[in-house]
């Protein structure tokens, strides 16, 4: 069900995909280098990042940034439904891109060591559940537990 870990999330985009500047500019917003820069960290991001994380890659990338503005950011590209956000136990929010494929998916939290991994082969189907006239407009199912490294019998010297 999950393959590596790292790159258990790794849907690259489709070739024909949106480049950043052109999500942004199609949901009516202003193109800002946070933003830009914001969404190709999340579009290379093997798996849902939190803030510091996102932090880091800006950081390693060269971008120049304030906390602030990377939380405006943030919020701004979750609002418009280009990223979407994904609880944690440490309670900070982890952020992934919005695939336009129609792909969804669950994730495993593992409540030892924060990671967040996705589950590909576990498709919440709620739609079909709603009532007559209801639209479901985001679904998010996270399952909380430990996961194979932190339930690993330690080695034996």
């Amino acid at each position: 069900m999950i393959a590596n870990p790292d790159t258990a999330h790794s849907h690259p985009a489709a070739p024909d995909a949106p480049s950043a500047r052109e999500l942004i500019t199609a949901r009516g917003g202003r193109v800002t280098r946070t933003r830009v820069a914001v969404l190709d960290v999340l579009r290379s991001a093997p798996r849902p990042l939190n803030h510091d994380q996102i932090a880091a890659e800006l950081e390693a990338a060269g971008e120049q940034h304030d906390r602030v503005t990377l939380y405006r950011a943030l919020d701004w590209l979750v609002e418009q439904g280009i990223a979407t956000r994904v609880a944690g136990s440490d309670r900070a929010w982890k952020f992934e891109l919005v695939r336009d494929t129609g792909h969804r998916h669950a994730h495993f939290h593992c409540q030892r060591c924060g990671r967040v991994l996705c589950l590909d082969e576990v498709e919440p189907a709620l739609a079909g559940a709603l009532p007559a006239g209801f639209r479901l407009e985001q679904a998010e199912l996270v399952l909380h537990g430990a996961c194979a490294d932190c339930t690993a019998p330690p080695p034996t010297p």
